[in-house]
């Protein structure tokens, strides 16, 4: 689901202003994942995201995170 907006690896986004999440800090994707999963972030994309978190487990949020972190 994540390529959709994120694109293949996370490292070309539908929409400029989307971010890449190739590459990024493996913490901060799952503090960010968490939060938006737990309706705490707002703004921007806040409601398409909350509830694509919402159906993520966390061990599904940290798989992610771990994926996404590893990529070029």
């Amino acid at each position: 689901v994540c390529r959709a907006c994120h694109g293949k690896g996370g490292a070309k986004t539908l929409i400029p202003s989307y971010p890449k999440l190739n590459g990024q800090n493996k913490d901060y994707l799952v503090q960010v994942l968490t939060a938006y999963k737990k309706g705490e972030r707002k703004g921007g994309m806040a409601a398409v995201m909350a509830g694509q978190a919402a159906m993520l487990s966390d061990a599904e949020i940290v798989a992610l995170a771990e994926y996404y972190s590893s990529q070029p």
